[in-house]
């Protein structure tokens, strides 16, 4: 009676059910998996950020497919005060979330059984997304190198093309592995792009959170022309606010390919006209405040890493090892191998009441590592991170 497109059990995974359990006993549980930035103290402050709430424009109802021009000039308004560019607010599509704008690019660019190539390791949720609109995904990997970090291996990624491909997701920087696209390996998906009439499709919520200078980081893809590029954000990380639902798609690329991936994004947007009211009255002023908020979240992470960094080197027989992180809010941790990393996080939830991710959940290729958040309150994330390497040491 059911599409396949969804999956025939629906059981949730060993550690679910255990945290499940853990709860029910009233067992207080120190969660560094944390990635909800409203649930660790880094609120907003009431009346500044609840005031454009309060615009008489909430009570019209204007559609458009691409959203507001207000809302979306006010993030052609957020690039360019980035400086990366003068973007025209025709070339961006307002969305509930990024996830949606990854279904309508889905939609817009293959058909069922046709498949767009995906970094791994990366985040999980692609694979629900591609499945329910009957795209295959196809992984590339990212390799680690202990100087410079993590990197696309562009030699696996030209071989992972096939005629069936439609597109490249690239996630900068990448969640887990807080790896920002490099120069040299945008000019190689440009034409990689241009070459086999591909589109690029770049994750770039995170793109605010990266640590120090680095001449070689590209900043974002947006304004991009050799290849039909898909830039996608929103105010989930970029202002902290998940529960605003607001994301974007900014379309840019050869002038004719890129018109026509907005006309036809207009028909699949006007299909839903999901994006409320309030929150595309809201976004000018709220984008105006970011940095209000990405300070102080700025600041919670590299506190937390920096952190994290003093005592994976203060423990005794080097037991754990970081990799490089160049962004992001996470940090992937390597650990011993003689426990499998879903074994290690259900010994570590029973033992030590300690909530991590175990590295399959973003598809890393080997075992033996670990995912934190760094959101966690700083007192909370130095003991959780005390629990990890002493149950590391203890075993």
């Amino acid at each position: 009676m059911f599409s396949t497109r969804l999956p025939t059990i629906l059981t949730p995974n060993r550690l679910s059910e255990r945290l499940a359990e853990k709860r029910r006993q009233g067992r207080e549980i120190l969660d560094l998996t944390v990635s909800n930035p409203t649930r660790v103290g880094l609120g907003h402050d009431g009346e500044g950020w609840l005031e454009p709430l309060g615009s008489p424009a909430v009570f019209t109802y204007d559609p458009h497919p691409r959203g507001w021009r207000e809302a979306r000039a006010a993030v052609a308004g957020y690039y360019r005060e980035r400086g990366l560019g003068d973007l025209s607010p025709d070339s961006i599509h307002l969305t509930a979330s990024s996830s949606e704008g990854y279904a309508f690019l889905f939609k817009l660019l293959a058909d069922q059984g046709e498949s767009v190539l995906v970094p791994q390791p990366s985040y999980p949720l692609f694979e629900w997304l591609a499945a329910l609109e009957g795209v295959e995904l196809v992984p590339y990997p990212l390799e680690y190198f202990p100087t410079s970090g993590w990197r696309i291996d562009l030699q696996a990624l030209r071989q992972a093309i096939t005629p069936r491909v439609r597109a490249v997701i690239v996630v900068s920087p990448n969640n887990p592995t807080g790896s920002f696209l490099r120069e040299e390996e945008r000019v190689e998906l440009m034409a990689l792009g241009e070459r086999h009439g591909l589109a690029i499709i770049a994750d770039e919520v995170f793109g605010d959170y990266g640590w120090g200078e680095d001449p070689a980081r590209v900043e974002t893809l947006v304004g991009e022309t050799n290849a039909l590029t898909f830039v996608l954000s929103g105010l989930s990380k970029v202002l902290a606010l998940p529960q605003m639902k607001l994301g974007w798609i900014v379309t840019t690329g050869p002038p004719k390919l890129a018109a026509a991936a907005r006309e036809r994004l207009d028909l699949i947007a006007d299909t839903y006209l999901s994006v409320g009211t309030p929150v595309q009255a809201a976004v000018g002023s709220w984008l105006a405040r970011r940095q209000l908020i990405q300070a102080p979240i700025r600041k919670r992470l590299q506190t937390n890493l920096q952190m994290l960094i003093d005592q994976v080197a203060a423990a005794p027989g080097a037991a754990a090892r970081l990799f490089r992180v160049d962004g992001g809010w996470s940090v992937p941790i390597e650990i011993p191998r003689y426990h499998t990393d879903e074994e290690w996080a259900l010994f570590l939830l029973d033992e030590d009441d300690l909530l991590v991710h175990p590295g399959y959940f973003f598809d890393f290729p080997q075992e033996g590592v670990l995912v934190l958040s760094l959101l966690p309150e700083p007192e909370r994330f130095r003991e959780g991170v005390a629990r990890l390497l002493s149950r590391i040491e203890r075993e």
